[in-house]
């Protein structure tokens, strides 16, 4: 009996599945830490220290300096986790959401007045 599961392919969308929490650990665990103000006034004294302080690799600590949330997402970032770090810079989850998809916050926000109509 096979009990393997063929992995859900969204073309242009980045599936956050068990590998990719394994993958963002320490990102992850580096955003959830920004539930504490203290923590939060930490990193940005010096970013990079911090993201030393957790471990992030290349790839996250890239993604994690520049904001970039469609890398950080590729480098294993949960959109929950990643939206603490994005309000330590004033971003919403609508602004993660229009990164994601390549819009204006505006656009963003009328395509989901639309739907939701």
């Amino acid at each position: 009996m096979n009990t393997s599961k063929q992995k859900r392919v969204i073309p242009g969308t980045t599936m956050f599945d068990g590998e990719q929490a394994r993958k963002g650990y320490a990102l992850n665990k580096m955003c959830f830490s920004f539930n504490s103000a203290e923590n939060r006034a930490e990193y940005l004294e010096d970013k990079e220290a911090y993201c030393d302080k957790y471990g992030l690799n290349e790839q996250q600590k890239k993604a994690a300096l520049s904001l970039q949330v469609l890398d950080m997402l590729a480098a294993g970032g949960n959109a929950y986790y990643l939206a603490k770090l994005g309000g330590i810079f004033g971003l919403d989850m609508q602004d993660v959401g229009a990164q994601q998809t390549g819009m204006t916050k505006e656009a963003f926000k009328a395509k989901l007045v639309e739907a939701g109509k």
